[in-house]
Order: structure tokens, then sequence, then C-alpha cells
């Protein structure tokens, strides 16, 4: 009785899981619909975000934040990727155990920090040192991206230390008494073994970048113009949508909709193209 409860229950929730999905995906695409007929697919091309007071319509484009969705997370995961790596390397592999408690803790607490209080931090502190270090304004794609990356490498972190610790210790001692250095047997046995969830955890971080508003909005400028520096302010999908939505109406909301339908189908087609290349793979 309690075995078929069980496989029951995990089934529902299996399933419930995917019928949100799919939900979701039809709130958007519904809503998006009026854009989609005015605009097609030159909505992802134009670069125009101009609304028409007069007939409550206008002339809208995705060109610019799509740009400014993609660059500021390329920009994260760029600089995330290698320090969190890093970071999780040496709480498994080098750190003292009187330090691993600690320094975990520490990024976890990280983890815990409100998107909201990271954009504070970022626009008052950490802009004037972008600004005075490599110019621009402050406020721009490169503070944004690495504001992001700052965000999201608690989170690569915490789960590719919890991979690495999944690594037969007699793994890593074979190895190193087969005389392979800490590099060779973090390269040839940890990251080999540990691949899953190092890539489960760059996938999250991935997705949390992508859909992350509120930090971003404090840093990236908001402006309507494809960015010439990577010092230069620019706008992103979720910053627009925040920023506009309450003001839209008839024609915008529907853009904003259709904007809603990119992300969540960009999000999806790239955490599914990692998840299939990665995971589909077989560890040669």
């Amino acid at each position: 009785m309690g075995g078929k409860l069980f496989r029951n229950f995990s089934f529902l929730s299996a399933t419930l899981s995917f019928f949100i999905l799919i939900g979701i995906f039809a709130v958007l695409f519904t809503y998006a619909q009026e854009a989609l007929h005015e605009f097609g697919i030159d909505f992802l091309y134009s670069d125009s975000w101009e609304v028409d007071e007069d007939d409550e319509g206008g002339l809208f484009g995705g060109w610019i934040p799509i740009v400014g969705t993609l660059l500021s997370t390329l920009i994260a995961m760029a600089i995330a990727i290698p320090l969190a790596m890093g970071i999780a390397i040496f709480l498994t592999e080098i750190a003292h155990e009187t330090l691993v408690k600690p320094v975990s803790i520490a990024i976890e607490l990280l983890a815990a920090i409100p998107s909201i209080i990271y954009g504070m931090w970022g626009l008052f502190y950490f802009a004037p040192i972008v600004q005075s270090t490599v110019g621009g304004d402050g406020v721009g794609l490169l503070t944004a991206g690495i504001v992001l990356a700052i965000m999201i490498i608690p989170f690569m972190a915490a789960i590719t230390r919890d991979a690495m610790n999944t690594v037969p210790p007699v793994l890593k001692e074979s190895a190193y008494a087969m005389g392979a250095t800490t590099y060779e047997v973090v390269k040839d046995v940890v990251m080999p073994y540990a691949k899953g969830g190092i890539i489960g955890s760059i996938i999250l971080a991935l997705g949390r970048a992508l859909g992350e508003t509120m930090a971003v909005a404090f840093l990236i400028g908001s402006v309507m113009k494809i960015p010439d520096r990577i010092t230069d302010p620019t706008t992103s999908i979720p910053v627009l949508l925040a920023n506009n939505f309450a003001e839209a109406q008839d024609l915008e909301i529907s853009a904003m909709y259709y904007l809603a339908l990119i992300l969540f189908v960009v999000s999806f087609a790239l955490i599914s193209l990692a998840k299939f290349y990665f995971f589909g793979r077989k560890s040669v």
C-alpha cells in the first residue's frame, strides 16, 4: 500500500511539473497573439520601442533587450564558471579541514542574499569602481554582468562542491598512489566522475542569470540602445518587463508578453541543449 501510494505521488508530482510548464507557455503565447500578428518574426530584429499614445499602439521590437540579456548572461557565465570551479576544487581537494566549514557557510550565505541588495551594493559601491577602472558611466553592461556573476557563483560553487564530494576516496587515493599530482587527480578523476553535477550547476546558474531582474535593473542602465562598448548601458528582457509593464496598455502589453515568450523559449532551448549535449554524450 505504501509503495503504491509513493509511486502514485511521485508520478503526480512529475506530471504536475510538466503541465505547469505547458501552462506557462500557453498563457504567454495566448497573450502575445496581438503582437505576433502585428509584428511577426520581424519583432526579433527590430530595435524600436515607441508607444503611440493616440491610438494606443506603437512600434515595438525585441532586438535590444534580447541582445542585452544574452550579453549580460555571457559575461556573468564567463566570470562565474572558472571562479566557482576554483572554489569547489579548493574546498574539496586543497583547503584544510578547519577552513572548509566556515568558507562553505560563507558561500551559502551569499546565495541567501536577496537580489535587490546585490543591486543596491553594485550601484553605490561597485559601479564607481568599474567607472574609475575601465571608464564609462559605471552603470552598464559590464557592471551588470560582473554583479550577476557574483550572484550565481554561490549556487554553482555549492552544487559543484557537493558533486565533487561524491567521488569515492579510493579513486583519488589510487591516483595519488600511482604518482598523480593534485592537478591530475582533479582533471582525470574528480572532474569526470562529478561531471553530471558540475554541468547541472552550470545549467541552474544559467537559468538564474537569464531571468535575473532586480539586481540587473539597478545596474544595466535601462537604455533602449545596443551597446557600442562593454561599459555602455543597455537593457534586458526582464528589466524592460519590470520597468514598463505597470504602465503598458494594449499592444505594448502584448509585445511584452511576446518578449516574455522569447525569454521562456530561449531559456528552455539553451538549458535543454546543454542537458542533451552534455548528458547525452558518453564519457570517453
